[in-house]
Parts: structure tokens; sequence; C-alpha cells
């Protein structure tokens, strides 16, 4: 198979799906000799934050000396993006020979997997296999059967911001998602979270594990380091500086901050100068929310174009709410992109206060250094709109 007809395969209505458990990532990684048993590992689950705390962590880890592995979602141009060992991607000709080692061992023995468990079946021997030292894990959905939970052990779990997002899946209150998230606690380890749900406690007092958390804010040094821009990186922050503090009290300020510094997440508030462009995942209300919030703060007074699309699993209504509240905003277009979940234009104009404009095609986008243009809403679109050397990647 050659890398296209990988990512076809993966794709595939076969794989592409979501079922929760563990059992068949369990059964398939018990037959490749449980590699994720030799690796320590950090895991990070939340409704929003994840990825950033997973690369900050990464970014120092790696600046320490540290043969580091990161497992993140989703990407945003390749699959590769996901899986990477010291800041490089796992290269396609490693993914294929991975990907046919993971298909062939589940057809072998009848394991049905999805498109995830086969990623993160191959992250797992993967780092193995490249004695990775730390792997930084980002869980997929959830915590508690995402399966990236098939670890028995960690040397720490890190909960992020909670929030409503996949409700249908995790339960319609904070309190219910909190639990999920808690699953990713482990016997005897550590968990630092910035939100104090009784049940993440009562999980660390079960299972003898130190429950630390943390304030949000940090001092200035850190803040003013970090390359990743946003007034709620400093929560994402604060998580970061306690489990380095506590995990790895070796690593000197100068690492760290150096680490800080070279941290780098594409498309969460990314700005984009030559272009006068603002990109961000902002996937669900919170972020949207926290987009909002942060564009008054970087970008007062300043008109602004949006141009945002979505899957339709999402409440569409509430986002699009939050960019409506914006009184500097010149136009909103709506797009709809290449998935088959992807809102369509005629219904997300059903919920809008004002007259939104179609975006046809990603050559119809009109930049101007008078107007912040601000690409926001699913990962999967913005590959779509803007070219991968425009984000550094």
């Amino acid at each position: 198979m050659d890398y296209g007809e990988v990512i076809k395969d993966l794709t595939s209505q076969g794989k592409f799906y979501i079922n929760l458990g563990l059992e068949r990532i369990s059964e398939l990684l018990k037959l490749l000799g449980n590699p994720q048993n030799s690796l320590k590992c950090i895991q990070v689950a939340g409704t929003n934050g994840k990825g950033s705390v997973c690369s900050m962590l990464a970014s120092i880890l790696k600046e320490a000396g540290y043969n580091i592995g990161l497992y993140t979602s989703p990407h945003i141009f390749d699959y590769t993006e996901r899986i990477k060992i010291n800041e490089n991607q796992i290269p396609k000709g490693d993914f294929i020979q991975y990907y046919e080692l993971i298909i062939k061992t589940a057809q072998k023995h009848n394991i049905h997997l999805t498109e995830f468990e086969i990623l993160t079946g191959i992250m797992f021997k993967y780092f193995y296999d490249n004695k990775v030292e730390y792997a930084i894990i980002e869980t997929g959905l959830g915590g508690r059967f995402d399966a990236t939970n098939v670890l028995k052990e960690n040397i720490c779990a890190i909960i992020t911001h909670i929030d409503l997002d996949h409700t249908d899946r995790l339960g319609d209150t904070k309190e219910k998602i909190a639990f999920e998230k808690a699953g990713i606690i482990k016997p005897n380890s550590f968990i630092i979270t910035s939100e104090g749900y009784e049940v993440i406690k009562d999980k660390a007092d079960e299972l003898n594990s130190a429950f630390i958390l943390t304030a949000p804010f940090v001092p200035p040094i850190y803040a003013e380091a970090l390359s990743l821009k946003g007034v709620h990186q400093q929560e994402n922050l604060a998580l970061v500086l306690t489990a380095v503090k506590t995990l790895f009290r070796e690593i000197s300020e100068e690492t760290i901050l150096k680490g800080l510094k070279n941290t780098q997440n594409p498309c969460r508030f990314q700005y984009i100068k030559e272009k006068n462009l603002l990109v961000d995942g902002a996937h669900n209300p919170d972020c949207m929310r926290v987009l909002r919030e942060n564009i008054d703060i970087y970008f007062p007074n300043t008109k602004k174009q949006y141009i945002f699309g979505c899957l339709n699993t999402k409440d569409y209504k509430k986002m699009i709410e939050y960019i409506e509240m914006d009184s500097y905003i010149s136009n909103l277009y709506f797009y709809q992109f290449k998935n088959v979940n992807s809102m369509k234009y005629d219904d997300l104009k059903q919920v809008c206060k004002n007259e939104p404009k179609e975006l046809k095609t990603p050559n119809d986008i009109e930049y101007s250094d008078n107007i912040l243009t601000v690409i926001c809403g699913s990962f999967y679109m913005i590959n779509e709109l803007i070219d991968k050397k425009e984000l550094g990647l």
C-alpha cells in the first residue's frame, strides 16, 4: 500500500467511526507484546486545552534532552502530525509499515478496530520501537473508555478545563463529563487539574494518587516566554509548570523558558501577519467563547470578517451566537467543507440574527490590512482554506 491507499482505508466507513471501549485495543496490543507497558506516560484529558498542554510538556522535556513521544489529535493536514518523536512527525514510510502491521494482526485475529484504535496501536508500537523515554498522550474522546486508556499505569494524569462537549457519549453535565475524564487516573500516581470536581478528587483518593489543584495564573516570566498566545493559556501553562516541577525537578528554569518559547501548536489563536489572519480551531461553544474574549483583548476596536464551519454534531447555534456578539463584525461567512458531517450553509443560516454569506471556495476569501479575517470552527475545515506553509507546518 502507498500512503494514499492507507489513508483511504483508514477513513473508510469500516473504520472511521467511534466505538468506545478497551477490549479491542487491549487484545491488539497483547498480540504486539504490550509495548505500552514499557513506556513512561503522561496522560492528558479534558474538554479544551489538551493539545496545548501536551505540546508545552513535549517541548520542555525535549529541551531537557529526553527522547519524547507526542500523541495528539486531530491533525490539520496529515495523519502523521498526530504521532511525533522530538517534534518530528512519523515518516510516511514508517506510518505505512506500522499500519500494515496493525491491520494484518487485527485481521488475522478477527479484531475490528476503529480509526482511532489503529492510530493508537501504531503510536504505542512506534514509540516502543524508537525507545521513547517519556510519552505525552492526549486522550481522543473522554478518558475512561478512550483507546489511550489501555495504559495500566502512568507517571501522571493531567485534566484540563472541562465543559459540555460530546454530551451524547460523555454525559449532559460537567460533573458526568469530569467522571469520564477521571478515568485516566492511575494507582499511586499524580493527578494535576485546575478544577476541583469532587469526582476527580474521589477517584484520586480511591487509587491513592496525589491530587494537585493548580491556580489559573503563573508568574509573568513564564507567560511572556510562551509562544502560544491567548489569556486562556495561563490555566494550561499552570498545569504544565506544576507537572514539570513535580516530576522533573532537575529541569532548570532556563530549560523551561526555552521549551515554552519553542512550543508549537498550530491553529490555536494563531496570527498570520502577512494576511492579517487569525486562525483558531474553536470547535465547541466554550472554545468560541474563549476565542471571542481573546480577540477583544488582542484586537480591540478592530473590524473583522469571520469564516466559520463546523460538524453537525456540534452546538453550532451557541457558537454562532458568540460570533454575532462581536460589535465590530463586518461580515460572517459560512463554509461547507469536504466532510460528510459538515454543516450546510442553509442550515447555519437559519440560526443567524443577521444575514450571513456563503464562502463557496477558498479563492473567494478577500484578505485586508484594515479588516481582520478570523477563520474558526472545525479543524477539519482549516486545511481547505489555508496553505500548510502559512501555518509553519
